[in-house]
Parts: C-alpha cells; sequence; structure tokens
C-alpha cells in the first residue's frame, strides 16, 4: 500500500483533533520517540511508514512543524469545514448563560476544548456582504469541531489572552464588531509568535506542548 506523505505548510492544516493527540502523549518519550510521533499524526502516515523515512528528512521536517507553532495564528472570523462555513460568534454580548459556562469551563481544557469552539463557531446561515447570521448552539455537534484548523484554535485562545481582561467581563462588557477585532487582533502582536506567550498561557490554560526542548 502507498501512503502520500502531506506535511502540513501552516498551522491550518493541522487540525485540533491531531493536536489532541500530541498532547496525549506520554510523559518521558525521547526526542526521537516524539519526531517519530510528530511525523505519524500530522503528517497522518502509520508509524511503520514514518520509520522508513530517511533521518535526515525526518529532521527536517519536524524542524518545519516546530517552526509552524511559533506562528502567532489572528483570530479568524470565518473557516470551513468540508462545505460547511463556521463564523465567529457576532457578538459576544449575546452569548447566553449555558454558553459562557461552556466556554469558561472548556476554553482551558485541551481535552474538551471543542466544546468551547462549538459555542465560539457556529454554522453560518445568512450572510450579509461582511455580516452573516449564525446557528443556535448545538452540544451534540461539538465533536465535528475536532476537524477545525489548529490555527483558528489558537487564534481565538491568543484573541481572548491579547484582550488583557477576564472572560466574564468580555462576556458583559465587550461587544464585538469588524473593527474592534481587527484592532484586537494586531494591536498586541509583537511579532515573537506564540511561544512569548507561552508562561502565561500555561498558567492560565495547560501547557500547549509545542517544543521538542
Amino acid at each position: 500500500m502507498k501512503y502520500e506523505l502531506k506535511i502540513p505548510t501552516n498551522l491550518n492544516d493541522i487540525t485540533l483533533g491531531q493536536y489532541q493527540q500530541y498532547l496525549k502523549l506520554p510523559d518521558g518519550l525521547t526526542e526521537n520517540q516524539i519526531a517519530l510521533k510528530m511525523i505519524t499524526i500530522f503528517c497522518n502516515v502509520p508509524e511503520k511508514v514514518a520509520r522508513l523515512i530517511k533521518a535526515s528528512d525526518i529532521q527536517e521536517i519536524v524542524a518545519k512543524l516546530s517552526k509552524m507553532f511559533e506562528e502567532n495564528p489572528p483570530l479568524t472570523r470565518r473557516f470551513k469545514i468540508g462545505k460547511t462555513e463556521y463564523g465567529f460568534i457576532p457578538n459576544l454580548e449575546e452569548m447566553s448563560f449555558g454558553e459562557y459556562i461552556d466556554v469558561d469551563t472548556y476554553l482551558g481544557d485541551w481535552d474538551n476544548i471543542e466544546r468551547a469552539m462549538a459555542v465560539l463557531y457556529r454554522p453560518i446561515k445568512n450572510t450579509y456582504d461582511s455580516l452573516y447570521n449564525i446557528e443556535p448552539y448545538k452540544v451534540k455537534d461539538a465533536l465535528n469541531y475536532k476537524h477545525m484548523p489548529l490555527g483558528v484554535v489558537l487564534g481565538s485562545i491568543l484573541f481572548f489572552y491579547n484582550l488583557g481582561s477576564d472572560l466574564c467581563q468580555v462576556m458583559m462588557h465587550y461587544s464585538l464588531n469588524q473593527g474592534d477585532l481587527q484592532q484586537k487582533a494586531t494591536s498586541e502582536q509583537s511579532g515573537d509568535g506564540i511561544n512569548q506567550y507561552m508562561h502565561s498561557l500555561t498558567e492560565i490554560l495547560q501547557d500547549l506542548k509545542i517544543s521538542l526542548n
């Protein structure tokens, strides 16, 4: 059987589900073992196939993958899973209490973060130029969000982190519009990438485990 080695070129080529699988790697693995797992998970090939790749190629691929995690992804308002387009919740103030609870509970829980993503991003019902309406939140649909691009997930996390305020205050006082979005998504980015936020993010969320070091 032939396998096509698809090497991700950016964070959006990696799914949330793949990243969750990576985060569940056991402690104590050597650097080479982690490198092998990165190839099997992010390039979607069996381990027996990854073992046949030249060592120099493995090192090059892992270096490219590690470099990708230095990106500082902006907030993405719209993306697609298959043929379905999803949009970021247009107005955070209109979030119901139940939706707020799920965001507050699962935004820092990498095992179940798709529950938070299912609140923040919904299938788009209607579009009016740059505006759109989204469907109601459905808990049962959360598993589908494991297929969403990782860059979108990390961008939404950084968006809330960059607000510099408690999530509850965001829900109560921050009304999202296109101008606010562009300002918040760019004003506090420094170009050093996601790693500059690593220490604080691990305190707020979890260790993202995005480095081999």
